[in-house]
C-alpha cells in the first residue's frame, strides 16, 4: 500500500485544484512561511518564488499545489517543487559460480543507486540475492579446553577428517584454523596455590593437564585441512577455577586479528565457537583488578598468545557485535556433534542487514521468496539452496530533514562481502535559496529569498516595513482566524498586521495564526505519539509499522502467527500486533488454547452454510458477519495447493450433498474460502428403470411362485403314488378272487321249516 500513497496524493491534489483555487488543502493549512517548510508539508506541496505575487493581498498562499500555483498566475520557472527519484547507478547481473578469483563475482543485485526523497515522501527499489556455489570458506573452530570439554576434545580429534569432508562437499576452496581458550591467568580465575597448580592445575585429581591460558591461535587458517586434525590430536585440556570461561575474550581476538588468522578479505567467514559453559562479560573483570576496559584491538604476540589476558576487562557482547559486523564474520555456536551441518545451515538463510543508515530515514522490507511467496514486513528468507534467488522490496522514506545535503548507507547479506551502496540527496531546500539577495531594496532591512523577505532581528511585516516598537494593540483583526476569536490563537502577538508566535520550552509553535505546534498530540506512555511517530500540527504522523490515533497501534502481524500458521489460530482478530480472541472459550497468545473449540472445518462450514447458501444456525441467528466468518467466499471448479498453511474440509448437509471447500489465511490476515461450486450430491430415482424393475419383479415373483406350486403339487403326486405302491404290495388274494367281492344273492334260513313242502 505504502508504495501507492504518493499517487494517491497526486491524485487527491489534481481533484482539489479542479474544485477551487482558494480553497484549503494539506499545503495551505498549515500556514508555512519559507520555502523549505513548504516543501517538508507534504510531497505534492510546491512554493511559488514569484516576486509580484503577495501573499498578503491575495487569497492565493505561496505555498500550494503546483496546479493551483499556476492557475494563480505563478509561472513555471518560478515554482519549487523537487521531485523524489531513483537512478541505478551499477547493475551487473547475478554470478552463478565462483571461479577462480572472487573479484568478479556477484551475489547481490543492483550494486548502487541513487535515491533523491523530498521530506514525507518514499521510494522503492529491488534488491536481488543469489547465493553462488563453489563460494571460498574460511572456517576458524574456537574451542574451550577447560577441564569440563575433556570428552568433547575426544570427539573433535575423530570429528576433523569429517568435517573437512563435510566442507569439501559445498566448496572446492577451504581454509581451516583452530584456536583454543580457557580463562585468564591469574587468580580468581586461576589456580594459584600450591605453587605446583600453575604449571599442572589438575593436581590433587589424579590426572595431568597443561597450563591455563587465556585465549591461543593453534593453526591459522590454511588450505591444507589436513593439518587441522593433527593440530587438534596435539591439544591437551586444562583446568580453571571458576564456571564461566573467557570465551569472548577468545572470540574477540580471533575477530580482529585478521592478518594473525589469516581471514581472507574474498571468503566466507564462518566461526565457530564450541563451550559448555558460560563466558564472563565486561566489568567480569573487577573481581581480579581488571579496570581498563577492552578496546577491540588485536594483541596476539608473535608465539599466538593472547597477551593482555590479565591487563584487559573482558569485552561488552555490544562490541563483539560490532566487531563480527565490522569484519564480516558469521559467529556460529555449537556443539560438537551439529559441526559438520554448520555450512549448510548458514548458507541456507538469505538475510539482509543495513548499516550507516540515518535517524531521519526509515526503511521497511517485504521478502518474496522461494517460489514467489510473498512475506511482508520481514528481510530475510530460509530453507535456501546454493544458487537459489531471492529479492526483497525496500521502501526508503525520509521523515524529516537532516543537516546534511545527502548521506550513504549500506544494505548486505549477512555473512557476504558483497553491498549495495545506497546514497540519498534530502530534497529539503530549494534551489531559490541560493540566489538570496540580502539587503534587497524590496526588503526593508532584509533579505530577498524565495519571493518574500527574511527579516532582520527585530523588523517584522511583509517587508520588514515594521518594527516591534510600531505595535498597535488595536489593529488586530489580520491576526484572527475568525471574528471573534482570539488574537493569534492565544499563543502569540499581533505585530504589523501578522502574527509573531511565543515561544514555548517544551516545542515549537508555528503558522499564520500561531495554530500549530510539535508538542499537543497524544502521549501514550509519556511520549508524544507513543515514540513512534511525530506530531504535527496536533497530530501524530505515524512511522511505518505504526498506526492509531497516538501511534501506538503496530500493524504488525507476525506477532500473531500461530504454530500451525494461522492468525490468532483462526480464532481472533490482530490488533495492534496481539491477537483478539472472538471464540468464546479461546484464550492464550495466539488463541492457540480452546478446550471447548469446535476444530477449523466445523466453524467454517457455518459459515459456508450461512453467507453462501443462506441457510443454518448462523442465517438463523443473523451472524454471518461475525469475526469468525468475516472470510471470503470464492467459487472453484475443484479445489488446489494454495498454500502449506491451507485446511481442506467437507461436509454432508441434511439432503445427503457432500459439500468440499478450503480455507486460507495469508500473513496479512485476510481470509478466504474456496467453495467447489458443485456439491456431490446423490441421483435421483430412474423412472423407467424404477418401472421396469416392478415389473419384472412381479414377473420373477409369479414365475417363482408357479415353480414352486408345481413342485410342490409333483411332491405331493409322488407321495401318494408311493403310498398307493406300498400298499399294493401288501396284497394276500389270487389273482382271480378277489377279497373285495361280495355277491350280489343273499340267503336267509327259517327256523320254522321242518321238511320238504
Amino acid at each position: 500500500m505504502g508504495m501507492f500513497l504518493p499517487h494517491i496524493w497526486t491524485v487527491l491534489a489534481v481533484l482539489t485544484a479542479l474544485s477551487t483555487v482558494s480553497g484549503s488543502n494539506i499545503c495551505t493549512s498549515r500556514g508555512v512561511g519559507t520555502c523549505k517548510e513548504c516543501l517538508s508539508v507534504h510531497p505534492s506541496c510546491a512554493w511559488c518564488s514569484q516576486k509580484d505575487m503577495d501573499p498578503s493581498s491575495s487569497s492565493v498562499s505561496r505555498c500550494d499545489l503546483k496546479s493551483i500555483l499556476l492557475q494563480s498566475g505563478c509561472k513555471a520557472e518560478f515554482i519549487e517543487s523537487p521531485v523524489s527519484s531513483i537512478v541505478v547507478e551499477e547493475d551487473r547481473p547475478l554470478s552463478d559460480r565462483a571461479q577462480g578469483s572472487t573479484g568478479d563475482i556477484t551475489q547481490i543485485r543492483p550494486q548502487r543507486i541513487q535515491l533523491t526523497l523530498r521530506p514525507d515522501d518514499s521510494k522503492r527499489f529491488t534488491v536481488t540475492v543469489r547465493q553462488v556455489s563453489d563460494y571460498p570458506v574460511d572456517l576458524y573452530y574456537l574451542m574451550d579446553l577447560s577441564y569440563s570439554m575433556k570428552d568433547d576434545l575426544n570427539s573433535l580429534r575423530s570429528l576433523g577428517s569429517a568435517l573437512a569432508e563435510a566442507m569439501g562437499s559445498k566448496t572446492s576452496n577451504l581454509q581451516m584454523g583452530f584456536g583454543a581458550f580457557v580463562d585468564k591467568t591469574l587468580s580468581p580465575y586461576m589456580y594459584m596455590f600450591p605453587d605446583e597448580a600453575i604449571s599442572n592445575p589438575c593436581l590433587g585429581i589424579a590426572t595431568t593437564c597443561s597450563r591455563q591460558f587465556g585465549y591461543k591461535n593453534v593453526l591459522s587458517l590454511t588450505e591444507q585441512v589436513t593439518r587441522f586434525t593433527e593440530e587438534v590430536k596435539k591439544q591437551e585440556v586444562s583446568r580453571n577455577r571458576d564456571s564461566p570461561e573467557g570465551g569472548f575474550d577468545a572470540i574477540m581476538q580471533a575477530v580482529v586479528c585478521k592478518d594473525k588468522i589469516g581471514w581472507r578479505p574474498d571468503a566466507s567467514h564462518l566461526l565457530v565457537f564450541t563451550t559448555d559453559a558460560t563466558s564472563h562479560i565486561a566489568l567480569d573483570g573487577r573481581i581480579a583488578g581488571l579496570v581498563q576496559p577492552n578496546d577491540g584491538q588485536c594483541y596476539v604476540n608473535n608465539d599466538n598468545i593472547y597477551a593482555k589476558t590479565a591487563i584487559l576487562d573482558y569485552p561488552s557482547i555490544g562490541m563483539l557485535t560490532d566487531k563480527l559486523a565490522e569484519n564480516n564474520i558469521n559467529l556460529i555456536f555449537a556443539v560438537t556433534e551439529n559441526v559438520v551441518p554448520l555450512y549448510l545451515n548458514i548458507r541456507s538463510k538469505a538475510e539482509l542487514e543495513v548499516l550507516n543508515v540515518p535517524d531521519e530515514l526509515s526503511l521497511s522490507f517485504n521478502a518474496t521468496c522461494l517460489n514467489g511467496e510473498l512475506v511482508p514486513g520481514v528481510r530475510s528468507c530460509s530453507g535456501l539452496k546454493i544458487g537459489d534467488t531471492v529479492s526483497f522490496s525496500v521502501e526508503a522514506k525520509l521523515r524529516s530533514c537532516p543537516k546534511v545535503k545527502s548521506h550513504t548507507f549500506s544494505i548486505k547479506p549477512l555473512g557476504f562481502k558483497e553491498t549495495l551502496q545506497v546514497t540519498v540527496n534530502f530534497a529539503c531546500n530549494c534551489s531559490c535559496q541560493d540566489s538570496a539577495q540580502p539587503a534587497s531594496p524590496t526588503c526593508n532591512n532584509g533579505t530577498l529569498e524565495c519571493g518574500v523577505c527574511r527579516c532582520d532581528s527585530g523588523r517584522l511585516g511583509p517587508h520588514c516595513e515594521c518594527t516591534e516598537a510600531d505595535f498597535n494593540p488595536n489593529d488586530t483583526d489580520s491576526c484572527k482566524p475568525s471574528p471573534g476569536a482570539a488574537i493569534c490563537n492565544g499563543r502569540g502577538d499581533c505585530v504589523c498586521g501578522q502574527c509573531s508566535c511565543h515561544s514555548r520550552d517544551f516545542g515549537k509553535v508555528w503558522g499564520k495564526y500561531c495554530e500549530c505546534d510539535d508538542f499537543s498530540c497524544i502521549r501514550s506512555k509519556g511520549q508524544l505519539c507513543s515514540g513512534h511517530g511525530d506530531c504535527v500540527c496536533g497530530f501524530c504522523q505515524c512511522y511505518p509499522g505504526w498506526s492509531g490515533e497516538s501511534c501506538n497501534c503496530s500493524t504488525r502481524t507476525d506477532t500473531c502467527m500461530a504454530s500451525i500458521d494461522l492468525l490468532c489460530s483462526g480464532r481472533g482478530e490482530c490488533l495492534c500486533g496481539v491477537c483478539s480472541c472472538s471464540l468464546p472459550g479461546a484464550y492464550g497468545a495466539t488463541c492457540e488454547k480452546c478446550p471447548t473449540c469446535p476444530d477449523s472445518c466445523t466453524l467454517k462450514k457455518d459459515c459456508v452454510e450461512c453467507k453462501h447458501y443462506k441457510r443454518g444456525p448462523l442465517f438463523e441467528k443473523k451472524s454471518c458477519n461475525t469475526a469468525i466468518c468475516r472470510d471470503e467466499i470464492q467459487l472453484v471448479d475443484e479445489l488446489a495447493f494454495h498454500e502449506k498453511s491451507a485446511l481442506n474440509c467437507s461436509y454432508k448437509d441434511e439432503d445427503d450433498c457432500i459439500h468440499h471447500f478450503q480455507y486460507y489465511e495469508d500473513i496479512s490476515g485476510k481470509s478466504i474460502l474456496y467453495l467447489v461450486k458443485e456439491p456431490e450430491c446423490p441421483k435421483g430415482p430412474d423412472i423407467l428403470v424404477v418401472v421396469g424393475s416392478v415389473i419384472g419383479s412381479i414377473f420373477l415373483l409369479g414365475l417363482a411362485a408357479l415353480l414352486v406350486w408345481k413342485l410342490l403339487v409333483s411332491i405331493h403326486d409322488r407321495r401318494e403314488f408311493a403310498k398307493f405302491e406300498e400298499e399294493r404290495a401288501k396284497a394276500k388274494w389270487e389273482a382271480g378272487n378277489n377279497p373285495l367281492y361280495k355277491g350280489a344273492t343273499t340267503t336267509f334260513t327259517n327256523v320254522t321249516y321242518s321238511g320238504n313242502s
